[in-house]
C-alpha cells in the first residue's frame, strides 16, 4: 500500500507539513482515559488564553480553505471543529479509543488527525484534486460525489476517504470494533509546521505503543519525499 501527496497539491502549498503513523494490533478493549485527559488538559488552557480562532494552525487552515475557494467559516478543519466542540461542551464523546485518543491529541495541538481503517481502503491513498467522479460514503450511508478539483483522500479504486482535505472523513474507511490496523494522518500548514506534527506523531506513536501492544511507525513527508510505501 501507499499514502502520498500529489505533486500538484505540495506545489500549491510549499508549507505543507505531513506526518503519518501506521500501527497494526489496535482493539477496542483498552482504556485510553489517562492521555485523554492529559491532551485535553492543554487544549483547555489554550483555550483559556485566546479563543481557537486565533491559534496559528487554524489561521493557517483557515487560509488555505479560502484559497480552495472554501468558506472557513462554513468549512472547518476537523480540529478546529473539535475544539469548538470541546470549547462548548468541556469533553469530547467516546466513539472508539483510537479515535478518542487521536481526537485528544488534535485538540492538544490544534492539528487535524484523521484515522484509517486499512481494511476498507484499496491499494493506498492519495491526497489529490478530485476529478469529480470519485465516489464518497457518508456516515448516513449515503453516496456522493466531490466536486471537480476539490481536495480528497482517493484510494486505487476512485474512492474518496475524506472530501475538503480536512474537512471531513468518509465511513467507509471509519474506525470500528473490528479495526486492526490503521493509517493515522496529520497535516498543517502554519510556520511551525513540520515541528509540530514532527512532535504530534512521535506522541501518539508513544501513546500507542503504552496502550495497546504495538510498534507503531512513524515517518515525516515532503515534497521532495512525498510517498511513503508500506
Amino acid at each position: 500500500m501507499y499514502f502520498q501527496h500529489s505533486s500538484d497539491l505540495w506545489a500549491e502549498h510549499p508549507g505543507l507539513a505531513a506526518g503519518v503513523v501506521l500501527a497494526t494490533g489496535i482493539t477496542p478493549d483498552v482504556s485510553v482515559e489517562e492521555p485523554i485527559a492529559e491532551f485535553t488538559a492543554v487544549a483547555g488552557r489554550r483555550l483559556a488564553v485566546g479563543p481557537e480562532a486565533e491559534f496559528p494552525e487554524i489561521q493557517a487552515w483557515r487560509r488555505t480553505f479560502s484559497k480552495m475557494g472554501l468558506k472557513p467559516t462554513q468549512y472547518r478543519c476537523a480540529s478546529e471543529a473539535l475544539l469548538r466542540r470541546f470549547k462548548k461542551e468541556g469533553d469530547l464523546p467516546r466513539i472508539h479509543p483510537l479515535i478518542d485518543l487521536c481526537n485528544a491529541a488534535s485538540l492538544a495541538f490544534a492539528i487535524p488527525v484523521a484515522v484509517f481503517d486499512l481494511a476498507n481502503v484499496s491499494g493506498g491513498l492519495e491526497v489529490r484534486h478530485a476529478t469529480g467522479e470519485e465516489t464518497y460514503l457518508t456516515f448516513s450511508g449515503e453516496t456522493e460525489n466531490p466536486e471537480p478539483r476539490e481536495v480528497v483522500f482517493a484510494d486505487a479504486e476512485g474512492r474518496a476517504h475524506a472530501r475538503r482535505w480536512t474537512n471531513r472523513q468518509s465511513g467507509l474507511s471509519a474506525v470500528r470494533p473490528s479495526t486492526a490496523s490503521v493509517l493515522i494522518v496529520a497535516e498543517a500548514l502554519h510556520d511551525s509546521a513540520a515541528r509540530d506534527v514532527e512532535e504530534l506523531i512521535a506522541t501518539l506513536s508513544g501513546r500507542l505503543g503504552e496502550v495497546w501492544p504495538v510498534a507503531p511507525k512513524t515517518t515525516m513527508l515532503s515534497r521532495s519525499a512525498p510517498r511513503l510505501e508500506f
